[in-house]
């Protein structure tokens, strides 16, 4: 995931350098006691007498697997990642002092549960720990230790751009007009940017997807549930799959984020979930009236003084660490950006709480229906839609957002006038008010990233008019969603070899935005251009699916990338004539033709190892696929980063299997590194062994950290 990559270019030009030396936090260690095991693909499984126990040995296994991506994280969390990063870094440490992290946790860290705190300080620890025990691996002594309070931050500094918040502050930090809450997420290079071994996904890549099936509905009488995020398959965003056991009740499987103490979706005994983006409008943006001195802003008839605030930043510079000082503003709106078009501050979903860190810790520890729903309602979670089921058959979808009290008259979707109170939002409306299907008479639920009026069967869905048009509930259907859709309402009583076959479906639908993407490339004149025409003439040739030997395959993925980041964003597409120009030039400059199947492009490199596999941008067999310039190889960079199916028998016992794009650890001498690669690659699964007692049975030896 490109989190804050946008900014990096933009907020580079304001770092002003002096050079004071950055001192290391002092530190007090605290007891903790956890027993990690390995099962035969290297899934650390981790056993404590509490959570905290358990949070401390999941953070040191995940350490172990992957340091080198959790130091940046830590870093970043801590407001220090200028100490690795140079410049670059110190863009997330601008961005976690704009949105005033900081004071955020000095206020709200001591009143966050017991619990809570016991958790993230576990966490915190086993970071510590690791960093203390292998400090030829530590980049920085600055960084450590990692406190608490520090991951707590952190998610908060992350959690709401998963729904865009960093592309807004990207277009207003570059000066650009603002208008319009959206900036276009898409990257419309016919291929991207992604180096095979890079870790970035093009924003518009962003997906998702997840199915819950009910017994009725399944030949096997069983309650399925299939988790399939959609992130980088490796670097500091990718998931990391894990088992989790306490005596304090902490049971779960499945897979999490580098610096999150909290597997963020998977199963316990009794139920499950998985999460998939959901984009609606979350964000508002005020036009601040300034005085001649730009150091006061009116509001409801009076002057009041703009808050401003000097913010020094920690960069690398060659063998030193230098401050780099900026300000930061702040009005009664929230975060202000100052550029040439004027001032303008930003309130979103989420801002000024650390309320989903206690969300995300009950979710995984509720038992039930009624357990999950009290989560869900603490009301944290900024955003990210909720796919359900549990062992009693029941399912649900939840299109979870904290929707802010709007009110009637204003056009939250542009710039709001920040001189008046009258249109200040207020309070999310909460859990109640939230879209949401529970145990539909179709006995299906899905989600792709799409609007939740497309949540399950035509006759069930809810309906626009039942939900306020200020809630700013999107309208986006991807092709992901229209495939779910068709497949599940046609297909009767569904096997799990057919529920399978659905999730890995290669197919684009002609009632989504594909086919009239491929209506309008097909109606441009190529009269003046024969590669056009003959391109043109390719496509309708096109079997409308990402797999196979069709030679219209790649043409067709490479045009599709376009429309796919123009409805991701629910914008107007480019025009038809310059992409298939623009698209048809690159391939025979880069390649010298335009009629090859797609396995000639969806190549998974690992290790050694290169295969091909099937899977579309916008398809629910995801690949999205990046390019190396040097070496003109493309490589599959995204997409199904991890896919999970849960069920759960007529008794409630539940079994699990699981596969990731390449192996559980990202050290190039692990066994591993690339171990899974044939399994996702054929689309095969290993088991889950969720019982500690069954990881044991392997031979697996448990050890200390």
């Amino acid at each position: 995931m490109a989190v804050w990559r946008r900014l990096f270019v933009y907020f580079g030009l304001f770092f002003a350098l002096s050079t004071n030396m950055v001192a290391a936090k002092p530190h007090l260690a605290v007891a903790y006691d956890a027993q990690i095991t390995r099962d035969a693909f290297g899934v650390p499984h981790i056993y404590g007498r509490t959570d905290a126990d358990a949070a401390y040995g999941l953070a040191y296994a995940l350490a172990e697997d992957d340091f080198a991506n959790i130091e940046p994280l830590v870093a970043a969390a801590r407001g220090q990642a200028g100490i690795l990063l140079g410049r670059q870094g110190a863009v997330f440490d601008y961005g976690r002092h704009l949105l005033g992290i900081p004071a955020i946790v000095a206020r709200d860290y001591a009143r966050l549960p017991a619990d809570v705190r016991a958790v993230l300080e576990g966490y915190a620890e086993g970071l510590n720990r690791y960093a203390q025990t292998h400090p030829d691996q530590v980049r920085s002594k600055k960084i450590f230790p990692v406190s608490g309070r520090d991951i707590a931050g952190g998610i908060a500094l992350i959690a709401p751009q998963f729904y865009g918040l960093d592309r807004v502050l990207a277009r207003l930090s570059a000066d650009k007009d603002p208008a319009g809450n959206k900036a276009p997420a898409g990257d419309n290079t016919p291929v991207g940017d992604n180096s095979p071994a890079g870790d970035t996904v093009p924003a518009g890549e962003r997906g998702s997807n997840a199915i819950a099936v009910a017994p009725r509905k399944m030949s096997d009488g069983r309650t399925w549930l299939i988790a399939n995020p959609h992130l980088p398959f490796s670097g500091a965003y990718a998931l990391r799959e894990a088992v989790v056991h306490s005596d304090e009740g902490l049971d779960m499987a499945g897979a999490t984020l580098l610096g999150c103490p909290f597997l963020l979706l998977g199963h316990n005994r009794n139920l499950g979930w998985s999460i998939t983006l959901n984009n609606p409008d979350l964000i508002d943006v005020y036009k601040l009236t300034l005085n001649a001195k730009r150091d006061q802003y009116l509001y409801d008839g009076k002057w009041l003084a703009l808050e401003k605030r000097k913010v020094i930043l920690p960069v690398k510079a060659g063998i030193l660490t230098v401050n780099a000082s900026r300000f930061v503003y702040r009005s009664v709106h929230g975060a202000v950006i100052l550029n040439k078009q004027g001032a303008f501050a930003i309130r979103y979903a989420g801002m000024d709480s650390l309320r989903m860190v206690e969300q995300y810790y009950r979710l995984t520890k509720a038992q039930n229906w009624t357990q999950w729903q009290a989560a869900m309602d603490i009301g944290g979670i900024p955003s990210t839609n909720y796919v359900y089921a549990d062992k009693t058959g029941r399912i649900a979808y939840v299109y979870n957002g904290l929707f802010p009290e709007r009110k009637p008259g204003f056009d939250y979707a542009g710039v709001l006038a920040g001189d008046t109170s009258s249109n200040l939002t207020g309070a999310p409306v909460g859990f109640a008010k939230m879209p949401k299907v529970v145990d539909p008479a179709s006995g299906f639920v899905f989600s792709a990233n799409n609007t939740p009026f497309h949540a399950t069967a035509p006759g069930d869905n809810l309906k626009p008019e039942d939900f306020s048009l200020l809630l700013g509930i999107e309208k986006r259907m991807t092709n992901r969603a229209w495939r779910a859709e068709e497949l599940l309402s046609q297909a009767g009583m569904l096997t799990p070899d057919g529920l399978l076959a659905i999730k890995f479906d290669t197919a684009y639908s002609r009632n989504s935005y594909v086919g009239k993407w491929i209506g309008q490339l097909l109606e441009v004149d190529t009269r003046d251009r024969p590669d056009l025409a003959a391109a043109q003439a390719l496509l309708k040739t096109w079997a409308w699916n990402s797999a196979g030997d069709n030679s219209a395959n790649v043409l067709a993925e490479l045009l599709i990338r376009s429309a796919k980041s123009a409805n991701f964003d629910e914008l107007a597409f480019p025009d038809a004539k310059i992409v298939l120009d623009g698209t048809v030039t690159w391939m025979l400059k880069t390649w010298g033709r335009t009629d090859f199947p797609l396995k000639s492009m969806n190549q998974l490199r690992r290790g050694g190892l290169n295969l091909a596999m099937s899977g579309g941008g916008d398809t629910l067999r995801a690949a999205v696929v990046g390019f190396d310039a040097k070496t003109k190889q493309t490589s599959v960079v995204g997409g199904d980063s991890f896919v999970m199916t849960i069920n759960w028998d007529a008794a409630g016992q539940v079994t699990s299997q699981s596969v990731v794009p390449y192996g559980s650890s990202n050290r190039t001498g692990s066994p591993h590194y690339s171990d899974q690669i044939s399994l996702f690659a054929n689309q095969r699964f290993k088991p889950v062994h969720f019982e500690w007692s069954k990881v044991l049975a392997e031979g697996s030896k448990p050890y200390r950290p």
